[in-house]
């Protein structure tokens, strides 16, 4: 009895079991058959997915496919909120569900796209009318070599055979903007697309690829900072792109999570800096507005150390900083350009419509990661469209700036060139024409190589040039040359005494009437070196050039140099050569005779003349 007693309660107890699992299908198959499904129709190759899939939030995401798979049937999904498959920076991990039925015999194959790059870890879970579920992973945290086509969109392999109904089941677990545009697609369609994605982004990068070449050679050939800067930002704002449409995943880091990661933070602020230095460059705020320089400089500080703490800080924290500075950056830089702009800095109008239509197309792709925005062809493509304007703009701008500054430089010198002229004519009164003009001024510009700038004698050149030609016409003419070396007496003893102002017009003082003297004689006066003054006469002999150094002598020893209050009295010690006509000799040589005497004169107590002991 206790046995078959054991055997009725058993056979009661699954019998129970069966009835409490058939009420649960009752219960699960009404919300089951409610539950809105994709049929992929005859003609369809295409299908967006945000109108028709449903999401749930697992803010622990700790929940199982099963789980999910149970909710999904108990409707505790629910549609996207105005189909915006974008929910801004989120924690925790969204499943999405969708029962699928192909009626395209021909086409069993399907593509199921993800059009955000960015997500971290993606698991699809393909559930089988048999019950039997087939599971992919996709996503920047696994291997790019993984994905079912080399795309850089996550994508996955769909079988889905004809008439059946199959449940998708996506779990998306990301640091990143939480985008879930979801889409299917045959082969086919898909590969259109690509070669839609391959035509638009190689065009946009070949834009910047352009840019970058042609403001390359420009500062190569000019070395203008703002060039440099420009092709820092250029080049740092393709990266950003190119990291953000999955290419940087693609083809540089395709093994590395970290990198997939760090990358978004640290070539944002890269970017940023670029701008920043480059605003300041074409903006000349350094000399225009100091204290915008020294903003744009604490702002420049802050990129750079926000872009090394990315290394380090989590994906979470990093991009939603970098992504808001982004929109700070470039209106700090519309600011400044509106400074620039009032202060009367022409290339600043074509600047500030390039930042912001830059600004435009960042602030809805920025409002999109936040969710903000809707996703659509605008806000997906904003960054894109908004920095190729702003690029070529830019590009346009820097020209305009090269063409302004030029202008400018080209009036600076002819201001300059007309004051020149007017200065010639106060001076000359001669010139009627502007060739006139011109003429007069270089012959005005070869007479200053030629003097000394503080006395207005000679210089020591120009005298070895005339002297040369001296003895070169004395040949034949009967006369002789004298060449008379002057120093200064105790010359340093002035400007150790009194300064070196005191002693700058002593020398001009001792020019001015050395050449009294020497301009009787038809003689050549210049200034040797320091204190010492050369001259160069045609004389009838010896005697006669000693009179006129005597002369010299006395005229310097006559009166004192007034200098402000000062009165300095000078004298002079001469060293003489003649050479007669009939004598060939060097200048070199007649120079180095003269300076024996001029010795002697010093050895035999200053402030006297000496003639050399060389036969003339």
């Amino acid at each position: 009895m206790g046995t078959g007693y054991a055997l009725r309660m058993h056979g009661a107890r699954r019998l129970a079991s069966w009835l409490l699992m058939l009420a649960a299908c009752l219960c699960v198959l009404p919300a089951a058959a409610t539950e809105p499904t994709l049929r992929l129709g005859a003609g369809e190759s295409s299908f967006p997915l945000a109108g028709t899939v449903r999401y749930w939030h697992d803010t622990s995401a700790t929940a199982t496919p099963e789980q999910a798979f149970a909710r999904a049937h108990a409707d505790g999904f629910s549609p996207l909120p105005g189909g915006n498959p974008a929910f801004g920076f989120q924690t925790g991990a969204y499943w999405f569900h969708l029962p699928v039925e192909n009626l395209q015999r021909d086409e069993p194959l399907w593509i199921l796209v993800q059009e955000y790059a960015l997500s971290d870890k993606l698991d699809l879970y393909l559930r089988n009318p048999d019950g039997h579920v087939e599971h992919s992973a996709g996503g920047d945290h696994v291997p790019f070599a993984d994905r079912f086509i080399r795309y850089r969109h996550p994508n996955f392999r769909l079988d889905l055979p004809a008439g059946q109904r199959m449940e998708l089941l996506l779990r998306v677990q990301s640091e990143s903007s939480m985008q879930v545009p979801l889409a299917l697609y045959t082969p086919k369609a898909f590969a259109e697309v690509l070669r839609d994605a391959q035509f638009s982004n190689g065009l946009y990068y070949g834009i910047v690829l352009a840019l970058l070449c042609y403001n390359l050679v420009l500062w190569l050939m000019l070395r203008d900072a703002s060039y440099f800067w420009y092709l820092l930002h250029t080049g740092a704002f393709g990266l950003v792109l190119f990291t953000l449409n999955g290419y940087g995943f693609e083809y540089l880091w395709p093994t590395s999570a970290w990198l997939a990661d760090a990358s978004i933070p640290l070539s944002i602020c890269l970017a940023l800096i670029g701008m920043q230095l480059f605003a300041r460059s074409f903006l000349d705020l350094r000399t225009r507005w100091p204290v915008g320089d020294k903003v744009c400089l604490g702002v420049v500080a802050f990129f750079a150390m926000l872009g090394v703490a990315a290394t380090w800080l989590s994906y979470s924290i990093a991009t939603p900083i970098a992504s808001r500075a982004v929109l700070l950056g470039v209106a700090w830089i519309i600011i400044a350009t509106v400074v620039m702009l009032r202060r009367g800095y022409q290339p600043a109008r074509l600047f500030l419509l390039a930042w912001s239509l830059f600004l435009s197309g960042t602030a809805a792709f920025t409002l999109l990661a936040f969710g903000v925005l809707p996703q659509n062809f605008w806000t997906q493509n904003g960054v894109q469209i908004g920095s190729a304007l702003e690029l070529l703009l830019l590009s346009l701008a820097l020209g305009k700036r090269y063409a302004s500054l030029r202008e400018e430089n080209i009036r600076i010198v002819q201001e300059t060139n007309e004051k020149l002229e007017r200065g010639l004519i106060d001076r000359t009164r001669e010139l009627r024409t502007t060739m006139a003009k011109l003429g007069e001024a270089n012959v005005k510009l070869q007479e200053y190589s030629r003097r000394d700038p503080l006395t207005g004698t000679y210089n020591r050149r120009h005298f070895r040039e005339e002297f040369a030609q001296m003895l070169e016409s004395r040949k034949g003419s009967g006369r002789q040359i004298a060449l008379l070396l002057l120093d200064l007496d105790l010359f340093k003893r002035i400007n150790d005494s009194h300064g070196h102002p005191a002693g700058d017009s002593c020398l001009v003082e001792a020019a001015r009437r050395i050449e009294e003297v020497a301009a009787q004689r038809g003689g050549l006066v210049a200034r040797f070196g320091g204190e010492e003054f050369v001259v160069a006469l045609s004389c009838r002999d010896a005697q006669d050039a000693l009179q006129v150094a005597e002369a010299i002598r006395l005229r310097i020893q006559q009166d004192p140099v007034r200098h402000e209050a000062l009165a300095i009295r000078l004298s002079v010690s001469i060293g003489i050569h003649t050479v007669s006509s009939d004598r060939v000799s060097s200048a070199e040589e007649i120079i180095r005779i003269a300076d024996e005497a001029l010795y002697r004169a010093k050895d035999d107590g200053r402030n006297c003349v000496r003639h050399s002991l060389t036969t003339a």
